[in-house]
């Protein structure tokens, strides 16, 4: 015991000094804080040797740990070039925002980077409260400048993108995720992002694109392939993004939205019996049963079926009378059939719920809904030459893309 108490004396001895001069040498008085929790460890120490008993387990713990353990510590830290007041204004900004003192530690990590600009861990931190606060201009610059330090850090390129987004500046942050995806194309989030700005500017042979770059590195991904099938459903490419609706419903068998983009497909290419079958689907879904329900009865008067056009009618009218109403008064299809349909005279407006479809897939719904209006009236014969014109276009866009392949493999 007495010779263990010996070795800690010395080299807890030893690294006080060290310590202490490292503290004359910088003129810095953060060291103080090491230098007092080394006191401790010390003090501990010549409490054992005094009493001459042996400290209990926890204080022995102690005791290395503040007289040795966190002065080597130190000087690890500083022999890597990082000075100790940068780990220790870190370490309490931390402590400060565990504590919910955002103020404190903005001050901790702004008097950091203003003494070491270089510091990319207090730059991110800073951004990030910036963030929190709501001061989205601020946690751009310090995210740049994190950037500036950590050319990998991808974390902060993606978030200055979705700030610029947030302050309506969608062409820079297109041109971030960008450069981006060309730094690390298998970045998920950079890609949602990126396809959903695209998506709103419209931009839809761009979106699908990025898209399928994405794909490349995750091809089971559900939200790659049903953003896929939307940008295709702009583009009246109906054929891909069949083709894509398909494999978001092969990979989340719930999702009902795919499904009824099938079945609109299969309307406008008078596929009765699979449109029919993917509505059927669809009706699990609360926001799209009175649509489904509708369009059942369309299908119906198409088919002949006047009694099942009149059920189905009633069915969507019941769910939604403010939506569907309008919808019979003006198509043409329910003549025949309108005076037993049970229409409402006075229209109760329900109390809106919170639909669960967002922008991008509201806006490709009704697209597909009024394309099959446009091609109603076509005849099989210009439906199969719609097709066949879509599997030309197909066919090419595969042989390009196998040529593009082959030049990246020379």
């Amino acid at each position: 015991m007495i010779l263990e108490q010996l070795i800690f004396t010395m080299l807890a001895f030893g690294l006080f000094v060290y310590i202490f001069l490292k503290m004359i040498q910088r003129n810095d008085t953060s060291y103080i804080t090491i230098i007092v929790i080394q006191a401790i460890g010390i003090t501990l120490n010549f409490i054992a040797v005094l009493g001459k008993k042996e400290l209990a387990p926890f204080f022995i713990i102690i005791k290395y740990v503040f007289g040795i353990i966190i002065p080597i510590g130190v000087m690890i830290v500083e022999k890597k070039g990082i000075p100790f007041i940068q780990v220790l204004s870190v370490l309490k900004s931390s402590v400060y925002l565990r504590i919910g003192n955002n103020k404190k530690a903005k001050e901790q990590l702004i008097n950091l980077v203003t003494k070491y600009p270089e510091n990319y861990i207090g730059h991110k931190m800073l951004a990030e409260i910036y963030e929190l606060e709501g001061g989205m201009r601020k946690a751009i610059d310090e995210y740049v400048q994190a950037i500036d330090i950590n050319k990998k850090d991808y974390d902060s390129y993606y978030k200055v993108a979705e700030l610029l987004n947030n302050l309506d500046k969608s062409d820079e942050a297109s041109e971030m995720l960008f450069s981006l995806l060309n730094k690390k194309p298998d970045y998920y989030k950079a890609t949602e992002l990126l396809g959903d700005i695209l998506l709103t500017k419209q931009m839809y042979k761009e979106a699908v694109n990025v898209y399928q770059d994405a794909l490349r590195y995750n091809p089971v991904s559900f939200e790659l392939n049903y953003n896929l099938g939307i940008a295709y459903t702009m583009l009246n490419d109906f054929q891909n993004a069949k083709i894509c609706y398909e494999r978001a419903a092969d990979i989340n068998s719930l999702s009902y939205n795919s499904k009824y983009s099938l079945a609109e497909i299969a309307l406008i290419y008078k596929e009765l019996e699979e449109a029919e079958r993917y509505f059927m689907e669809a009706l699990e879904d609360e926001d799209l049963s009175a649509d489904s329900y509708y369009e059942l009865s369309k299908i119906s008067m198409i088919k002949g079926d006047k009694e099942k056009a009149i059920q189905f009618a009633n069915i969507a009218i019941d769910i939604n009378s403010e939506k569907i109403v309008p919808k019979i008064k003006k198509d043409t299809i329910f003549i025949p059939i309108i005076a037993r349909i049970s229409l409402p005279f006075n229209i109760e407006v329900a109390e809106e719920k919170q639909s669960k479809l967002t922008e991008k897939e509201v806006i490709a719904k009704e697209h597909l809904e009024d394309m099959f209006e446009i091609t109603r009236n076509l005849s099989y014969d210009d439906i199969k030459l719609l097709k066949k014109e879509a599997s030309g276009k197909k066919k090419k866009i595969i042989e390009q893309n196998e040529i593009d392949g082959q030049r990246e493999i020379e």
